[in-house]
């Protein structure tokens, strides 16, 4: 039982985090902005929180990807867990590189390599690592995370390190690109420091407990200290703003997150940590859960419905869509940005992706089923 509860946390936590970005992404196709919701000479309290909680969902993500894959191991050993995630690594890469592409301009003219493309290269890079001492793979997660803001000035030509460290796009050929959004370095190694946190799921619950919310506390801790005096781990330094005490707030928490900072990590892995160690005191909330079992199927599915609905969306009321092309986006005439019409679409999009969800887990059991029921009577004549 006490099994079962853990993984019932992870899940929820997962979950909960897939429903965030389903609510950014919803931001991007439903309210589009003229300014960056994070630039505070432009945003309003409302946007800038719409977008900063939703910066948790990739810092949990490959953290708890890291974890699951430790605790997969138990069950298989390490060689098995090795090829899985060689092969589920390549997988991501490949519907990064294609479908999800894809879905983020209903086109292709770009590669965007996001999220998928982090996970995706973790596990490989995790393939690998399984091998050694687990002591070992947290000291590369923390070679990985805790110098890499030392490299925020150094930008070199080439393509390698615009996918290790730079958010940068590169040219390939005169009508095709490829976007690193995700550069790996601090990505690889939070994948890393997930295995490694991977045994504190194997305590029993009140030893967990303690130990989740100590470390959410160091994280906040460290956070704080490092980015008030503006020492450490974030290349832009936070300021008063002489607008209140809320755009202080904004400011200090305004972290960097391509590529993430080690305060992006530090405040988004603290709040994590203590949501991961809340989730298994209380109930268990089935649609959360639902989503948190079922993640490639959300992911790969929301982005395109989302463009999708949006772009009709557009069509519908204002006669037309966001024109992204040249220096300036030209918008539809009446257009306004509306945070209410951003929440609406995203609950909206979250009930139709739970019923496709239940539909598809229905075709899957059936499926499964029928194939199950194909073999027994196969042995049966034999």
């Amino acid at each position: 039982m006490q099994k079962t509860s853990r993984l019932v946390s992870i899940d929820m936590l997962r979950g909960f985090v897939i429903v965030l970005m389903a609510l950014d992404h919803v931001r991007d196709f439903f309210g589009f902005t003229p300014f960056q919701p994070e630039d505070l000479a432009h945003t309003t309290p409302a946007w800038f929180w719409t977008r900063w909680i939703t910066h948790l969902c990739a810092t949990v993500f490959v953290l708890l990807a890291g974890s699951s894959a430790f605790l997969r191991g138990q069950g298989s050993g390490i060689p098995a867990l090795s090829r899985y995630l060689a092969t589920r690594g390549a997988m991501l890469l490949l519907l990064e590189a294609t479908w999800i592409s894809f879905s983020w301009q209903l086109g292709y003219n770009i590669m965007i390599l996001q999220v998928l493309w982090a996970l995706g290269a973790g596990m490989i890079f995790l393939a690998l690592l399984v091998w050694l001492p687990r002591p070992a793979i947290a000291l590369v997660a923390a070679l990985l995370i805790l110098p890499h803001n030392l490299l925020d000035n150094y930008h070199p030509a080439g393509w390698l390190w615009k996918a290790w460290h730079d958010q940068r796009f590169q040219p390939v050929g005169e009508h095709f690109g490829v976007m690193f959004m995700y550069p790996l370095m601090p990505w690889l190694g939070l994948i890393a420091a997930g295995y490694a946190l991977g045994p504190v799921f194997l305590w029993d619950q009140a030893r967990r407990q303690r130990f989740l919310l100590g470390a959410a506390a160091v994280l906040m801790i460290a956070f704080v200290a490092l980015r008030a005096g503006n020492f450490y781990g974030d290349p832009d330094p936070w300021s008063p703003q002489s607008r209140g005490a809320m755009f202080d707030l904004m400011s200090f928490l305004r972290v960097h997150k391509y590529p993430p900072s080690l305060l992006y990590l530090c405040v988004t892995g603290s709040i994590g940590l203590a949501l991961l160690a809340w989730f298994e005191r209380i109930r268990e909330v089935k649609l959360l859960t639902l989503f948190g079992r079922t993640p490639m199927f959300f992911y790969v599915v929301h982005i395109a419905l989302a463009h999708f609905l949006g772009n009709v969306y557009f069509k519908l009321r204002f006669g037309g869509l966001p024109d992204f092309n040249g220096q300036e986006v030209k918008l539809p005439p009446g257009y306004e940005p509306s945070l209410p019409v951003v929440y609406a679409a995203w609950i909206g999009l979250i009930a139709l992706i739970a019923c496709l969800t239940v539909l598809w887990l229905r075709w899957r059991t059936r499926t499964v089923s029928a194939a199950d029921a194909r073999g027994h009577g196969g042995l049966a004549k034999m």
